[in-house]
C-alpha cells in the first residue's frame, strides 16, 4: 500500500482544482464542474473562477450565468447556493435526493420546531409543497422572503382547515413581522425542492436574487442520467483524495447512510493508500498523477475565503499549525487566504471604500516578496472593477 506525502497531496489537489496554472475561457465548464463553486457569500463563485481563469471578467461570468445560461445557480451541496454547469445538473441536484428513510441534506434538524407547532409531518407537508411548485414554471419571484411567503400562500388551501391559522402564525425563526410559520417551513423545504429541479436562482434584480423553476429558466425539465451518483463520488475523490467516506458525507452535508450509499457506487474504481499512518482512498485512475505530480506554473495565489480548495477536511494539509485554523475557518466571514504551493501561509481581507479598495494581509511564512503580493492584490481589485487605495502587509 502506497504512503502518500503531504507535498504529493498538495500538488495533486492544486491541479485537480485547476489552481496549478491559468486556464482558458474554453475550459470554464470543466473548471466550474470539477466540484461546483459555492456562492455563499454572494460573489464567492466569481472569485473562485477568477483565480482559475483570470481572463474571465465579471461581465463574461454574468453572461454565462444569466444570458447564455450554460451555468446555473441553485441550492446544492450542503443545502447552500452553488454554481455549476447546466449540463451536469443531475450531478449537483438530483444525485442529492435522499432515499426513503434517509434525512434530507441540510433541511431536517431546523424544521422540527415548526413541525411540532403545526403537529404535521415533514412528508405530508412536502407532498403538498410539491403539488404547488409547478406554479413557478410561469413565475419569476424577487427576493427570498417573498418566495417563502408566496409558496406558503399557494399551499394554504391544501392544508386542513384547523391548521391554516397556525400556518399563518408569526414565525418562531428570524423576523416574525416578515415571516410566518408556513413561510419558515417553505424556506427549509426549498432545498429538497431544488434537488428535484423545482426551484433555481434567476438573474439578480438590483441587490435582490430572483427565483423560478428549473424548467422556466433552462427551457426543459431536469433530466436525470443513470450515473449521476457515480459522477458525484468521482468528482469528490478526484478533487479531495486521498480521503474517506466520512469526509465525503461531511462535504455533501448529508447523513452517513446517504454518504455511504453514494460512495459505494464506485467502490470498484478506488483503492486504499496510507496518509500519515491512516488509511484513505483515491481513484485508481488518479494514482499515477498523485504519485508523480507535475510541476505547476503558479506558486502564489490569493484565494477567496470560500474557495472550493479550502473545503478539504484534512486541514493540516493546508496549514500544519492547528492554532492558526481558527483564523482561517471562522463561524462566519472567512478571510481570504494567501496560498503558496498549496499551503496556506497567511490571510487577507479587503474593504471597498468610496475611493477604492483597501487590502490587508497577515503573512505567517516569509516565502514570498511584498511586490508579488501587491501585484496579485492589484489584479484582484481590477477584476472587481476597483482601484487599490492601500495595501497593508
Amino acid at each position: 500500500m502506497n504512503e502518500i506525502s503531504v507535498e504529493q497531496i498538495r500538488c495533486f489537489r492544486l491541479r485537480s482544482h485547476h489552481l496549478d496554472a491559468e486556464y482558458q475561457k474554453t475550459e470554464i465548464a470543466a473548471i466550474v464542474g470539477a466540484c461546483g463553486m459555492m456562492n455563499t457569500p454572494p460573489g464567492a463563485w466569481e472569485t473562485a473562477l477568477y483565480n482559475r481563469v483570470p481572463d474571465c471578467g465579471l461581465s463574461e461570468m454574468e453572461r454565462l450565468l444569466y444570458e447564455e445560461r450554460s451555468l446555473l445557480q441553485a441550492w446544492s451541496l450542503r443545502g447552500a447556493p452553488a454554481v455549476f454547469p447546466v449540463s451536469e445538473s443531475d450531478v449537483f441536484l438530483s444525485a442529492l435526493v435522499s432515499d426513503e428513510g434517509e434525512p434530507w441534506i441540510y433541511s431536517i434538524p431546523g424544521i422540527f420546531g415548526a413541525l411540532d407547532f403545526l403537529q404535521m409531518a415533514f412528508d405530508e407537508l412536502f407532498d403538498k409543497m410539491k403539488q404547488v411548485m409547478p406554479q413557478l414554471d410561469d413565475e419569476v419571484i424577487v427576493s427570498k422572503s417573498t418566495l417563502d411567503q408566496t409558496i406558503a400562500g399557494w399551499m394554504l388551501p391544501l392544508l386542513p382547515i384547523e391548521k391554516r391559522e397556525l400556518w399563518n402564525h408569526p414565525s418562531m425563526y428570524g423576523n416574525p413581522d416578515k415571516q410566518t410559520v408556513g413561510g419558515a417551513v417553505v424556506s427549509f423545504m426549498l432545498r429538497p425542492c431544488s434537488f428535484n429541479g423545482m426551484v433555481v436562482f434567476g438573474a439578480r434584480n438590483g441587490i435582490s436574487p430572483t427565483f423560478t423553476s428549473y424548467k422556466n429558466w433552462t427551457g426543459h425539465p431536469l433530466e436525470t442520467s443513470g450515473d449521476a451518483l457515480k459522477k458525484l463520488a468521482r468528482k469528490y475523490l478526484h478533487c479531495y483524495g486521498p480521503t474517506t467516506v466520512d469526509a465525503f458525507a461531511r462535504w455533501l452535508g448529508c447523513s452517513a447512510e446517504q454518504g455511504r450509499r453514494i460512495w459505494s457506487t464506485i467502490s470498484d474504481e478506488m483503492e486504499q493508500v496510507m496518509v500519515s499512518g491512516k488509511r484513505s482512498f483515491i481513484l485508481t485512475a488518479d494514482k499515477e498523477q498523485l504519485l508523480s505530480p507535475a510541476a505547476f506554473q503558479r506558486e502564489l495565489l490569493l484565494l477567496g475565503g470560500h474557495d472550493p480548495f479550502l473545503d478539504q477536511s484534512d486541514r493540516t494539509v493546508l496549514q500544519p499549525d492547528r492554532s492558526l485554523h481558527k483564523l482561517i475557518w471562522r463561524t462566519a466571514a472567512n478571510p481570504g487566504v494567501i496560498l503558496h504551493c498549496g499551503k496556506i501561509v497567511g490571510i487577507w481581507t479587503n474593504k471597498k471604500k468610496d475611493k477604492g479598495m483597501e487590502i490587508k494581509m497577515a503573512l505567517w511564512d516569509k516565502c514570498c516578496e511584498s511586490r508579488e503580493l501587491n501585484h496579485l492584490a492589484e489584479r484582484y481589485a481590477a477584476f472587481r472593477r476597483q482601484k487599490v487605495t492601500s495595501i497593508e502587509i
